[in-house]
């Protein structure tokens, strides 16, 4: 197997992992918690876990509350991991590979929230004191937000060097009277 083909396939592995530890922490937090119940718990003096229904996107842009705008976010949120996936398919480079996975994986534990509750589990409240930088989020959201500052800073960091004419460094070149 090349290089890149590897690459590509730990970047898909990397993905379903995400996936799967996101599944795995909503299923524990809806299920043995009870957190849909007990509604919070607080772990430390600035992080607790509140469950919060997610019926739009990120920071609540999108809601949606008919059948018809869900179906219509459902397949938003699909074409876009859609071309998520095809982004990583063509791509070289193990780095923006990885940032992929990590955007892919969490959007797909996401949609999975979409597609079988009508909305997205959000459990993890950020916080000092009553001031909360973040909105309510959970791993998937973290995963895509980490991915795509990871794609920003290597495209912003990693500028192609122009190419180089023949002969242009070169001593040896002589001119022509």
């Amino acid at each position: 197997m090349s290089s890149p083909a590897r690459a590509r396939a730990g970047g898909f592995a990397l993905a379903l992992g995400v996936f799967a530890l996101d599944r795995g922490i909503k299923a524990f937090v809806a299920g043995p918690l009870a957190l849909q119940q007990i509604g919070l718990v607080k772990l430390l003096p600035f992080f607790d876990l509140r469950w919060t229904e997610n019926y739009g996107v990120s920071y609540g842009l999108f809601t949606a509350e008919s059948s018809e705008t869900k179906l219509m976010l459902l397949a938003m949120t699909g074409l876009i991991a859609g071309g998520v996936a095809v982004w990583m398919l063509r791509e070289k480079v193990l780095g923006d590979i990885l940032a992929l996975a990590l955007v892919l994986g969490g959007a797909l534990g996401n949609i999975y929230d979409r597609f079988t509750r009508g909305y997205v589990i959000d459990y993890a409240d950020l916080h000092v004191g009553e001031w909360r930088p973040f909105l309510i989020f959970n791993l998937a959201d973290a995963a895509i937000t980490v991915g795509v500052l990871i794609l920003l800073a290597r495209s912003l960091l990693s500028r192609e060097k122009p190419a180089q004419t023949a002969g242009a460094d070169d001593d040896t070149a002589t001119e022509t009277v």
